[in-house]
């Protein structure tokens, strides 16, 4: 009878062997009835990288999707440079510093606030020429941190740090700060960007703004407006 047994079960253990044969052949996997503890509870395995907060993550890929070709970097944010071919050359999760300059192999710092990420992959390009030939260089917005400018001076209504949005003029940031005082200095306004310790100086004249003709002057994160 045990014969008998192991016989008839050998038959019914054949052609389940052989199809595991041809599906190993064929170059597909065998796949398990029963998963694993960790893929039937749901939990991630060694290796896996937890989700962020579902809310926030989602309000950050909105934002970076809302990002225009010319979006201005700005401090805190977070970027990837990748040099074509060059993975040691490349970085991702740069920190733009309070003084608006990045730091990558090779090149050391560069500056990066106040440019568009194609800008700035055309200038880290043209840093590396000296070390590598014809250098391809591309710069991605990561992440976006909260902006801010600074009003200062008695010709504002509001001194102080302004949240400012994306694509914000200087006109509407003077604007949202409670806009100009009666004695205000309207031909004398300037704008003061980059190194805190020899920062550019802008010349902004409120008039022409008024009438669209100072297109050329955008907002940057970090920016100082002085309106005397």
């Amino acid at each position: 009878m045990n014969l008998l047994r192991s016989t008839l079960y050998s038959i019914w253990l054949l052609p389940a062997l052989a199809s595991g044969l041809a599906q190993q052949v064929a170059g597909k996997p065998i796949l398990s009835a029963d998963p694993t503890p960790a893929a039937a509870s749901g939990k991630k395995t060694a290796g896996q990288t937890p989700s962020s907060d579902p809310t926030q993550a989602a309000a950050q890929a909105a934002l970076l999707a809302s990002l225009s070709p010319n979006y201005i970097i700005g401090p805190d944010d977070s970027l990837q440079v990748t040099v074509w071919d060059n993975a040691n050359l490349s970085a991702s999760g740069l920190p733009v510093r309070p003084d608006g300059k990045i730091s990558l192999p090779l090149i050391n710092d560069i500056m990066a606030a106040g440019l568009t990420p194609t800008q700035l992959g055309l200038n880290i390009a043209d840093k590396l020429k000296q070390f590598v030939t014809d250098p391809v260089v591309y710069v991605t917005v990561l992440g976006v941190r909260g902006k801010s400018v600074y009003m200062v001076g008695d010709g504002i209504g509001h001194q102080g740090p302004l949240a400012i949005t994306p694509g914000m003029t200087v006109l509407q940031a003077i604007a949202t700060a409670g806009g100009l005082s009666p004695y205000a200095n309207k031909k004398g306004i300037y704008i003061l960007r980059g190194d805190p310790a020899k920062p550019q100086r802008i010349r902004f004249d409120y008039k022409k703004a008024l009438k669209g003709d100072m297109q050329g002057v955008s907002l940057v994160p970090g920016d100082t407006i002085v309106v005397p």
